[in-house]
């Protein structure tokens, strides 16, 4: 193993996560995963998310049919998760500038042939890719990887008083839809700001045409 094989997130710790969220996300949820066979079977790929609920990381990464690295916000890498994150494979980021360690690893995951998770909202929010960071398109034109968009819904129920539950209802549905594989690029290779800006864009149109695909087939028209 060389020197940037051992600073990138552990594989076989990603595999184990896969492992643990399938326990958890059939063992507290009913996931219905519709799509999985359109995520490649081998090689790179990025799975881009939308981002309503906390779930929504693990419930993609117990529901993917490969094992997921995620980028996690380093705020999550707190006491005890801290190791275990590191542990199971994940990426920590910082939000707040561009993090050129977490950036060098993502790309190594892709260099490796591995899968990249990303909710390219940067943030929890509306979960409907509204507002994008120009940091997915980077990755995908960069390792010229696909992106396969992932639907979440269900997981952001709401409350009598309209919050957010904690934790979405116990054994109540939850819905995974992964989408078709695309290239972000415009296939000149170019990562100039506004080659990734047009990228981006074509990406945003991209993922909510996904998601607002995602709601039809599931019956969740104005649900994430």
């Amino acid at each position: 193993m060389s020197a940037t094989d051992a600073a990138l997130p552990s594989a076989a710790g990603a595999a184990a996560a896969r492992r643990i969220g399938i326990g958890l996300m059939y063992g507290l949820w009913r996931p219905r995963v519709l799509g999985a066979w359109r995520v490649p079977s081998a090689g790179p790929v990025i799975l881009a998310g939308n981002h309503s609920h906390n779930v929504d990381g693990p419930m993609v990464i117990g529901t993917s049919p490969r094992p997921v690295h995620f980028l996690v916000k380093k705020e999550a890498f707190t006491g005890p998760l801290d190791p275990f994150l590191r542990g199971i494979g994940q990426l920590k980021v910082d939000r707040t500038s561009a993090d050129r360690t977490a950036i060098g690893q993502a790309l190594g995951v892709l260099e490796r042939g591995g899968v990249l998770g990303i909710f390219p909202e940067g943030s929890r929010g509306d979960g409907d890719f509204a507002s994008l960071r120009s940091g997915l398109a980077y990755f995908a034109v960069r390792s010229g990887a696909p992106i396969v968009p992932v639907a979440v819904l269900g997981t952001a129920e709401p409350r009598g008083d309209g919050r957010t539950r904690a934790l979405p209802r116990l054994r109540g549905r939850i819905d995974v839809v992964f989408g078709d594989p695309f290239e972000a690029g415009d296939g000149s290779g170019r990562r100039t700001r506004a080659a990734l800006d047009q990228a981006t864009e074509r990406i945003r149109k991209r993922l909510g045409a996904h998601l607002d695909a995602a709601r039809r087939l599931t019956g969740r028209p104005d649900q994430t």
